[in-house]
């Protein structure tokens, strides 16, 4: 009898494996992709939140979300955690951000003069605190936080600070189930009303029943305040303003006066000096490791084509810490009409969002068909799904991205161009692939002498005046 119940119960798991895994396997069967925009915001005291629809079928297939924070000078985005490892781009503006990490010491105290958030007013001035280190964020900072790390944002600029963040709801690091889910430490998010963007798509049973953070209190609001009286050794009415039930600000509140926190300096110098004094030439540990990067930093860029732009990686190698996040990104510009060569990525779904100009894309899936074939504007977003085939070519205003990859070392395969698929087959196999002459075969190898970036008179050159249409 207990071998009989051993071996249906292996049956079930095995059945429900395969059943996940079909399902998993079924949503990218993908025939249309379209150009997404916020479906959806919360607005909160301070600034408001934007959320992708995240059962749209492209963001289902590649198991990733996306949200965007528009955070009004003095706002503070209050502490919170999710449960899946996230990677942000600051897109505009200026502020600090606050990571805590399990374990790690509080390195930033009173016992050393640092300056203040505003240090025209506070530099060289002692307060009696610790607490976990801060980093500057500037724009073209990306971020990486691990799974389950609090984390704030403070708007510390004269201009409103725009932050995109990207979750990996499958990443091995998530044991829930696929959604992202934010867990508040502070504040009342429920309190301010959910302004619905039109369009919005009819969500799928079984993911994101409940509003995005709309429905939502802090974690303390679901314990006994006795129990946090006794917890923190507070009084009643403090213990009580931890549940924040009166709290009517939302998720980003204003900070009346001054946040007095110890900070790094604010010059990237200064910010790589102060790094390099804390190398030891150990290995490093989550405690010590950067959890930014300046995308935008030219020490950063891969490939430049001085007529048609450039492109900037960032994977575990640059920034270590996307190993331990197994995620990557990569920052593109491309010139007005330029193109870059139709590629595949071997390893990772790749998401796109446009912050300048606009591009037409073009992406094919495994049937030879064409599933998105339009403008991506700024401010749009599209996921390229692992394996799926892309072209990109600039609008006359030219056109920036940021991409986040779901592997800490994203590869990828050109098509075209010097150093490429194409250019790697033996003469003779292109010939006979494309019934094609020998003398035929050699162009379509050598002719495009350029690497990935094209530019468009040097493309209209080779490819004997065809545009992509």
């Amino acid at each position: 009898m207990a071998i009989k119940a051993s071996l249906l119960l292996a049956f079930f798991l095995l059945f429900a494996g395969t059943l996940a895994r079909q399902q998993q396997l079924n949503q990218c069967q993908i025939n249309r992709i379209n150009a997404l925009e916020p479906y959806d915001s919360i607005q909160a005291e301070a600034g408001v939140t934007e959320f992708w629809e995240p059962d749209n079928q492209q963001f289902r297939c590649a198991g990733v979300e996306f949200i965007r924070h528009r955070i009004q000078p003095g706002g503070l985005l209050l502490p919170s955690y999710v449960n899946t490892p996230l990677m942000s781009f600051t897109e505009q503006g200026r502020g600090i951000q606050g990571v805590v990490l399990p374990g790690c010491p509080e390195t930033y105290e009173s016992g050393s003069e640092q300056q203040f958030s505003d240090p025209s007013k506070r530099r060289g001035q002692r307060v009696q605190d610790r607490h976990q280190k801060v980093q500057n964020l500037n724009q073209g900072d990306v971020a990486a936080i691990p799974a389950g790390a609090a984390h704030w944002i403070y708007n510390d600029g004269n201009t409103e600070l725009v932050v995109v963040v990207f979750f990996d709801a499958q990443n091995n690091a998530n044991q829930l189930d696929a959604n992202h889910r934010r867990f508040f430490l502070a504040g009342n998010p429920q309190a301010q009303s959910q302004q619905q963007q039109p369009g919005r798509q009819q969500q799928q049973p079984g993911r994101h029943q409940e509003q995005p953070y709309g429905n939502a209190g802090n974690i303390f609001n679901g314990f006994d305040v006795e129990f946090l009286v006794e917890a923190f050794n507070v009084d009643r009415e403090t213990a009580e303003k931890l549940q924040g039930q009166r709290d009517q600000r939302g998720h980003i509140v204003r900070v009346q006066q001054e946040l007095q926190i110890i900070r790094p300096p604010q010059s990237r110098q200064e910010e790589e000096r102060e790094q390099r004094g804390r190398d030891n030439g150990f290995e490093e540990t989550i405690c010590s490791l950067k959890l930014k990067e300046n995308i935008d930093n030219p020490s950063h860029v891969d490939f430049v084509n001085p007529q048609a732009g450039r492109i900037s990686n960032l994977n575990n190698d640059k920034f270590p810490i996307l190993r331990r996040l197994q995620l990557s990104a990569a920052r593109g510009e491309l010139y007005p009409n330029a193109i870059q060569s139709p590629r595949w990525m071997l390893n990772a779904h790749n998401l796109l969002y446009v912050t300048h100009g606009s591009m037409r894309v073009q992406i094919v899936n495994n049937q030879g068909e064409s599933v998105f074939n339009d403008e991506l504007r700024k401010g749009q977003v599209v996921v390229i799904p692992q394996n799926f085939a892309s072209i990109k070519r600039a609008s006359q205003e030219g056109a920036r991205w940021i991409s986040f990859r779901t592997n800490d070392d994203a590869i990828t395969e050109n098509l075209a161009g010097r150093v490429s698929a194409i250019r790697s087959l033996p003469v003779d196999v292109v010939a006979n692939a494309y019934q094609v002459s020998r003398e035929d075969a050699q162009k379509l190898k050598n002719n495009q002498r350029q690497t990935s970036l094209f530019s468009q008179a040097l493309q209209k050159a080779k490819a004997g005046g065809r545009q992509l249409k």
